[in-house]
């Protein structure tokens, strides 16, 4: 078995087109892993990583995928993440997950929108990470201006550990500043990794760039800065082990160069991977949601996360990461969650979509379960007390579709896809619209939605008429309210009474419950339907029926009957209340605003910011490159449908853009 401390649990996120899934495929290459490279778009069988015929057709990751390799001693699990940002919660669950994560950059585009919210993500997880900025062959490819918008727009340390030898179409390797060598990649597939004496015209220019990273480093080591002191030479191994500990705790943020589709780079990432990044006995000790400390001990009780699953014909895939303790085959654990018995069937170690049997799961391994019925999220223990790890963060939908069966025989097949993508996908949300009674499906953009009903169609064989988009608005409130709400009921028999007082306020957080009531006012053991009722009431808002946000609710009293007061009782007075307070609380709507990057030609510019305007944008500001600007504004979602197309139009099908949600904000 190989010792935990040669594992490496890592995943690749950025902004879409980074070359995520090419640096992937060259990752899985140079370690053996495949015998030959395949492209995202270069025909052939597609790359490793996105198997799904969506991601084929696209050109796109879809869905986050898992890997296993060996890097010399040390064994890589591998995440594969996609970078378009309606498949962000992708990209939150395996951050979740992970020990360590690259960062991947465009050399010439540098830190885009999709690269922020990458960081936020990294952040949240206090995932440590490397930065590798990739399409260094590109015309444009500037990696000091990449690593100063690092600096500038993520916030992070980031210091340069390679320095370039050429640029753009002269990019030919990289000189290691730590081993102070030139790295060269020759042989049909760059697989020949050779070592040599940095050439002349970049010795200078090396030395600075070495001097500027131990000068750095030297904040972390008292031991490298009494050596510079004295003028000592610092050997290679302090300046590994400083890096590392720096990374570590996420004071330092290592970056390397390459361009994946030229081959060149991907060699010295792994190394860097295996140096720097953490093993899982590294990471912080993991808390649970009961403030318990779970260690990487593979003897202790089992505790691990179901942080994915996938539905498939012989049943449920569940991807989990073991947390503490060993897993086999046959092995009855709990679901924390639903505290019922579970019997584990097979474990299997994932290859993008193909399978590989395993006998035994310790402490920082990521496997799959074949055949357990469980939630995305929930956590699986042996031992007493059950435990919960804290669950991930979903974002909320923005965007909602209607969608009806075009035949009778549709409507079966239909249900089915839509259950199972609601199981899969804690972003895809299900409903009905009350007054139409068409079906509704919410997600987190247009593409995120096309992809779903593509899939309606090719996997299930269902037809379905497709309504026009629907943007999720909010209601929330501008100001204090109070409530003091007597619920009664008689009619024969046992009445209904519960009588509940206090207020709401606005608030940042969704929603926020707080229980004040002293002295038995009302029993303990109503108020948790008393929240129920309040978080009912907040489903439907008073202006339009669009769900409540933003809102706290305080209950400070009430009173009830020693025989007619119930669960349900209070359940009913809450809902009643707090719809009555939101009502006195001047409620408002929100719209959700999107922060929009476009990159276009300079001569478009003009257009694209004219449009951009009349959409109700507000500019943020722009960003000249060689070649093309960068304009960045923030757009409502509703003014947002179909811009692609429009895009085309204005800049004779030049330009680009992303778009991510940014936040709320009254129409």
């Amino acid at each position: 078995m190989i010792p935990r401390t040669r594992i490496r649990n890592i995943g690749i996120s950025a902004h879409i087109d980074s070359g995520k899934t090419t640096l992937s495929e060259r990752i899985l290459f140079y370690t053996g892993r495949i015998h030959a490279i395949e492209e995202v778009r270069g025909g052939g069988k597609g790359a490793t990583m996105d198997f799904m015929p969506e991601e084929k057709l696209h050109g796109i990751t879809i869905t986050s995928a898992a890997t296993t390799c060996q890097w010399h001693d040390t064994q890589i699990n591998l995440i594969d993440t996609p970078g378009h940002v309606d498949f962000t919660i992708e990209v939150e669950r395996a951050l979740r997950v992970l020990d360590g994560a690259v960062m991947v950059l465009c050399a010439v585009a540098g830190v885009q929108s999709q690269s922020i919210t990458v960081d936020w993500q990294m952040k949240r997880y206090r995932v440590p990470r490397l930065a590798f900025i990739n399409k260094m062959d590109r015309t444009g490819a500037d990696p000091f201006r990449v690593v100063q918008g690092i600096r500038d727009r993520l916030q992070l340390n980031a210091v340069l550990l390679q320095y370039p030898i050429g640029s753009e179409d002269q990019f030919q390797g990289v000189i290691d500043l730590v081993e102070m060598t030139a790295n060269y990649f020759e042989g049909e597939n760059g697989e020949n990794w050779v070592k040599k004496s940095i050439p002349e015209p970049f010795r200078d220019e090396a030395q600075q760039a070495r001097d500027k990273l131990l000068d750095t480093l030297s904040l972390f080591s008292e031991t490298m800065t009494e050596m510079l002191l004295a003028g000592e030479e610092i050997p290679k191994e302090l300046i590994w082990e400083t890096i590392r500990q720096a990374t570590l705790s996420l004071k330092f943020t290592p970056v390397l160069l390459g361009s994946a589709f030229k081959n060149k780079g991907v060699q010295n990432l792994l190394d860097a991977v295996t140096l720097y990044l953490p093993s899982p006995v590294d990471r912080e000790v993991v808390k649970t949601a009961e403030s318990v400390s779970v260690y990487p001990n593979p003897d202790a009780s089992l505790v691990a996360l179901a942080f994915k699953l996938t539905v498939e014909s012989f049943g449920q895939l569940t991807y989990t990461r073991i947390y503490s303790g060993t897993l086999k085959p046959g092995d009855t654990v709990y679901n924390s969650r639903t505290e019922q018995r579970v019997q584990i069937g097979r474990l299997v170690r994932m290859h993008a979509n193909k399978r590989e049997e395993v006998q035994v799961a310790v402490a920082g391994d990521i496997v799959a379960l074949l055949g357990v019925d469980c939630a995305s999220g929930d956590t699986f223990c042996s031992g007493e007390p059950l435990v919960s790890l804290e669950k991930m963060f979903v974002p909320e939908p923005v965007i909602t579709l209607a969608i009806t069966p075009k035949k009778q025989e549709d409507s079966d097949r239909l249900s089915k896809a839509l259950n199972r993508f609601q199981r899969e996908d804690p972003t895809f949300r299900l409903s009905i619209d009350p007054e139409s009674g068409a079906t509704l499906i919410s997600g987190m953009g247009e593409l995120h939605l096309e992809i779903y009903l593509e899939r309606i169609q090719r996997e299930y064989n269902a037809e379905v008429y497709v309504g026009t988009p629907a943007v999720a608005y909010r209601e929330t409130i501008r100001q204090q309210a109070t409530f003091d709400y007597r619920f009664k009921k008689q009619s024969g028999g046992p009445g209904q009474y519960a009588h509940i007082t206090g207020w709401i306020e606005p608030t940042d957080e969704p929603f926020v419950f707080e229980n004040r009531v002293v002295g038995g006012a009302i029993p303990k053991e109503y108020i948790p339907a008393c929240e129920k009722g309040c978080r009912e009431a907040m489903q439907s808002g008073q202006l339009e029926g669009y769900p409540v946000t933003g809102v706290k609710v305080v209950l400070d009293g009430g009173s009830y009957h020693p025989i007619d007061s119930s669960e349900l009782a209070f359940r009913s007075a809450s809902h009643q209340a707090i719809e009555g307070a939101i009502a006195k609380a001047k409620p408002y709507i929100l719209e959700p605003i999107m922060l929009v990057e476009v990159e276009t030609p300079h001569e478009f510019m003009g257009r694209v910011q004219g449009d951009l305007s009349s959409r109700r944008g507000l500019l943020l500001g722009s960003e000249t490159m060689q070649g093309y600007t960068v304009i960045r504004a923030e757009v409502p979602l509703a003014r947002m449908f179909g811009y692609s197309t429009e895009l085309r139009s204005l800049t004779s099908g030049m330009a680009t853009f992303s778009m991510e949600f940014a936040c709320y904000r009254q129409s």
